[in-house]
């Protein structure tokens, strides 16, 4: 008799599985729509700028909105932590690898000062551009209601992983549908990365979907408690969740493809896995108007009793308008990742974000390698 199984295992894939292929009809790129639309909200980029310190702050979300992208505000990080963050985030720069991490959960344990989310937000909104700002789920309803009096216009809830079901002892848990009815702005919500918790969180009433967990530059989930879905599988999946949500309800709830992108390449394939929208870490740490001056660090990593996360140094390589909209002076596809999407959709005939969704993929591993012998051999990009 043979052996029962256990489980099955299917295979998943990321960005460096996959390949494009290009369409039978090509389109002028300065021609393509690259439009997001979130409630009555509408970005002329799909770009949403992560919620980490490193990457955003009061003058770089104002600077990504003017260029058409929405920075994303943590109001749980040091802008609302302390009245003059900047000293502190040199400090966190000019800290030694063995002593960073230490540091990072001291100044993270500083308590939040409920003034200073309205004053973050009330100063985006001075600057003439739409305001995002994420918050815990643990601290949603306590939040929610200053940031939505001082203006914020998109909430996001996010944490490593969220669902629609807590199970908890200790309080009652998060309901979507009455922190919506409550503040009247539309809710993101992540991260999450299977097709089942996708829809139950689109039942629950929200308005977009970061997906991914543990793929960001500076997070060590997948390291520390094991867990993860390669982008291109977790995109795809959501995306059929968000499809088969609007057959049924009519509405359309957009997904955000949340962390593991480096290069224009990745960026693309996010999309024609089924993103709607990125959201972009590392790569915007990298730009002159980025708070954290060439480094940058996951949001877990100061958690006072497993940091999930690291500090990384990744350089100043450009303005925030170089990085997305160039000129590109590299050709390792880490500037101008709008025009490198513009020209990709181009190329592979698809007019708009819907078309870019629907191009074929295949599975190619060695898309990256083959015939590059002589940049492998000079260590070129």
């Amino acid at each position: 008799m043979g052996a029962s199984k256990f489980k099955d295992l299917r295979r998943a894939y990321g960005f460096d599985d996959v390949a494009l292929v290009p369409g039978d009809v090509t389109i002028n790129p300065e021609q393509t729509d690259i439009d997001f639309h979130l409630g009555d909200f509408a970005l002329s980029m799909p770009v949403l700028a992560s919620a980490m310190d490193a990457v955003v702050d009061v003058p770089s979300a104002i600077s990504l909105g003017k260029l058409g992208g929405l920075g994303v505000l943590n109001l749980e990080g040091l802008q609302t932590r302390y009245e003059n963050p900047e000293d502190v985030l040199l400090e966190i720069t000019q800290a030694s690898n063995e002593s960073v991490t230490g540091l990072l959960q001291r100044v993270y344990s500083e308590p939040i000062k409920e003034n200073l989310i309205g004053d973050r937000i009330k100063a985006i909104k001075a600057g003439g551009v739409i305001c995002a700002a994420s918050v815990t789920p643990a601290n949603a309803k306590r939040f929610a209601p200053i940031a939505a009096e001082a203006g914020m216009d998109i909430f996001v809830v996010q944490s490593t992983v969220t669902t629609a079901s807590h199970i908890s002892r200790s309080y009652r848990g998060l309901i979507f549908s009455e922190l919506s009815q409550s503040i009247r702005v539309p809710i993101i919500v992540g991260n999450c990365v299977s097709y089942s918790a996708a829809l139950k969180l689109m039942e629950a009433g929200i308005d977009g979907l970061l997906v991914g967990v543990g793929p960001g530059a500076a997070c060590t989930t997948r390291e520390v408690l094991g867990i993860g879905v390669p982008q291109v599988t977790t995109t795809m999946d959501c995306a059929a969740a968000r499809d088969d949500y609007f057959r049924a309800t009519g509405k359309y709830v957009p997904i955000i493809t949340d962390g593991g992108i480096r290069t224009g390449g990745d960026l693309c394939k996010a999309f024609a896995s089924g993103a709607d929208a990125v959201m972009l870490g590392s790569n915007l740490a990298q730009a002159q108007e980025a708070p954290g001056r060439g480094y940058h660090w996951g949001m877990a990593t100061p958690h006072a009793a497993l940091p999930r996360g690291t500090r990384i140094k990744v350089g100043i390589r450009g303005s925030l308008e170089q990085i997305l909209l160039g000129p590109s002076t590299v050709t390792d596809g880490t500037k101008n990742l709008i025009g490198a999407l513009r020209t990709s959709m181009g190329t592979c005939g698809a007019l708009t974000i819907k078309d870019m969704q629907r191009v074929e993929m295949v599975i190619a591993p060695s898309i990256k390698t083959e015939g590059k012998l002589f940049q492998l051999s000079q260590n070129l990009p």
